[in-house]
């Protein structure tokens, strides 16, 4: 009778490492080579936002949500203004949705340059890192020069935008992409798309199927590398993005085949840099003249908000994937009764890391940069006791009893109800 000897073996990786761009931790667990079980421990980046936003008023909300993450400052901007404006019944001029959606598109390039080169760095292929992150300063300065900084550029305001685009900035946008189809993008299709190297080096790692994407409601890149059509431009028809004839890019178009592995995440980052061009000129062709916001001054506005009742939730697809922002009025105020914001990293994480079960140890850095984690995003709460200053462990009966009195508090007349759960994270699904 043979026999078999296991030898199992903890490896923690993070939260400092050089594979991880920000703090988190890995605890992989393995057998030889082979990873049977990933743990995640999260919050190394906890800011305590909601408690400030509980006292910042609607106008000032406006720059603390855009410093939720630097890369993704203006579709947490967008996506909280949209929430706002939801709530307060508030119209915004037609033009300044068109800019809207062109700032959102020079932000997913400058998003999805920055990856490319992070995951060509993870597989030591560091030529693709300066290859790419050279060509995300051209698309950093034009930012730059609209709004005054390389991140946090402020453009939204609630109603529209607080700058418009001069002609100025259409011929450096212009530009800057007839740069990137010459010069650029045929040097980044070759690396990503048809080297051979690169394609034995992400090809089958990290996969996650279709099925286990939908199970964990996957964002983003990460979903779409997994050939779920998914994308809050298309599938809610957002803003004027129907005009700009927004879809969702799935590895198919490129390759012909999905198999939701590192090298199909990839490919979608490289056919969206296309599209975001392409959406750019329609827009400038198809943008009308007129107002660009609702209201001329900020004091204006929290007047009309003082009287808001009622919710509002915005939806935007930001470049790592959908991001949404709840807020509740708190009539007679000016500062919001609840602010929330869920982001896309929290449930990619889990995803991947269900995905890596089964593979190899030296897949672990790609797979995790090729879902662009952003735990700045991600981190949210910190129990601690105020006596012994100890954290608190929360179980399962306890998220979901928090949930429950949170749920009653936003809207007291729903009757929750505890229902079984399961899934990672203790048997809380996520």
């Amino acid at each position: 009778m043979n026999s078999r000897i296991e030898y199992w073996v903890k490896i923690p990786i993070g939260p400092i490492h050089p594979a991880l761009e920000e703090p988190e931790k890995f605890i992989i667990t393995l057998d030889g080579e082979r990873i049977i079980h990933v743990d995640i421990k999260l919050g190394y980046n906890l800011r305590g936002l909601e408690w400030i936003a509980m006292r910042r008023n609607y106008i000032q909300l406006l720059y603390l949500v855009e410093r939720i993450c630097g890369i993704c400052s203006f579709s947490h901007n967008h996506t909280y203004t949209r929430a706002v404006e939801e709530m307060a019944g508030i119209e915004v001029p037609e033009r300044a949705e068109y800019i809207r959606a062109i700032i959102g598109e020079l932000e997913r390039i400058h998003s999805h340059l920055l990856n490319l080169g992070v995951v060509g760095h993870a597989i030591g292929y560091d030529t693709v890192l300066h290859l790419s992150w050279l060509a995300r300063e051209r698309v950093m300065d034009i930012l730059e020069a609209i709004g005054g900084n390389r991140v946090n550029y402020a453009m939204n305001t609630i109603g529209g935008v607080r700058r418009d685009i001069e002609e100025k900035h259409k011929r450096m946008i212009l530009d800057m992409i007839r740069y990137y189809r010459e010069e650029v993008m045929p040097k980044v299709e070759e690396i990503f798309l048809y080297d051979p190297t690169v394609e034995a080096r992400l090809r089958d790692a990290g996969v996650i199927p279709k099925r286990i994407a939908l199970e964990y409601s996957a964002q983003g890149p990460t979903a779409r590398g997994s050939g779920i059509k998914k994308d809050v431009r298309y599938n809610e028809q957002l803003g004027v993005y129907p005009e700009l004839g927004i879809k969702p890019i799935t590895p198919k178009e490129f390759t012909g085949v999905i198999k939701g592995d590192v090298f199909d995440r990839m490919v979608v980052r490289v056919g969206e840099l296309w599209q975001s061009m392409e959406i750019i000129e329609k827009a400038f062709d198809q943008m009308p003249e007129g107002k660009i916001k609702t209201f001329s001054k900020d004091n204006v506005v929290l007047t009309k908000l003082k009287r808001a009742e009622g919710a509002g939730i915005g939806r935007y697809e930001a470049p790592r994937g959908e991001t949404i922002h709840y807020i509740r009025a708190n009539p007679g105020t000016d500062t919001p009764a609840k602010w929330k914001a869920r982001e896309p990293t929290f449930p990619n994480l889990f995803a991947v890391a269900r995905a890596l079960v089964g593979e190899q140890l030296a897949d672990v850095p790609v797979a995790i940069a090729s879902i662009d984690p952003c735990l700045s995003c991600t981190d949210r709460v910190a129990i601690i006791d105020s006596k012994t200053g100890k954290k608190k462990v929360l179980t399962e009966k306890d998220l979901l009893k928090a949930s429950i009195e949170k749920t009653k508090e936003i809207n007291p007349n729903i009757k929750a109800k505890p229902e079984p759960v399961g899934g990672i994270c203790g048997g809380v699904r996520l």
